[in-house]
């Protein structure tokens, strides 16, 4: 996949939650991680973190919104259930972006959803889990933005396509205008 991306969440409160949103993105190949206003236990994170993406991805924390910082041309995308939000099988995932999710029990700050180039939901009848709604999202993008073949119309997997036969060479110039000069 081309671009990049980061998750992150904002005031998240339970180190199980961000510990499994940390492992996921780790697992789905997030370039970094973030935290907005957390208030968590770093050791109690690590127990649902198993793949250490603490100590593998750039991991920032912001103490409020005003502080989040992103790299250049990166879009924030914040995930929430609110009626104008796209839903997340229409969306087009930019190719630089951050996704956002709110605490538990919380929806994303005012200020926060001021700042979101884009707002997306997941479309549920309720709210999921914090970690279940990144996985979510993460899992959209690498559908859309990955290189898979198309879903056949029938059910099971793709057809396999023959593989195409090699492309044969010819001979380098540099060996044709040899022979010719050792001929002439």
């Amino acid at each position: 996949m081309r671009g990049y991306f980061g998750i992150g969440v904002e005031g998240v409160s339970k180190p199980m939650n961000l510990g499994a949103l940390l492992r996921t993105g780790h697992a789905f190949g997030a370039s970094f991680a973030f935290t907005i206003a957390a208030t968590f236990d770093a050791r109690a994170t690590a127990n649902a973190d198993t793949s250490d993406a603490i100590v593998n991805l750039p991991f920032h924390t912001f103490p409020d919104v005003e502080s989040l910082s992103l790299p250049a041309g990166c879009r924030l995308v914040g995930l929430e259930l609110v009626p104008d939000a796209f839903e997340l099988p229409s969306f087009r995932h930019p190719r630089q972006a951050a996704y956002v999710l709110g605490a538990e029990r919380g929806s994303l700050s005012p200020a926060l959803i001021e700042r979101c180039d884009f707002l997306i939901r997941i479309p549920t009848r309720f709210c999921v889990n914090l970690g279940v709604a990144g996985a979510l999202a993460m899992y959209d993008r690498m559908l859309s933005l990955g290189r898979f073949a198309e879903r056949p119309v029938r059910a099971g997997g793709p057809v396999a396509t023959p593989t195409p036969t090699a492309h044969r060479h010819g001979e380098p110039i540099w060996k044709k205008k040899q022979r010719r000069r050792l001929r002439g």
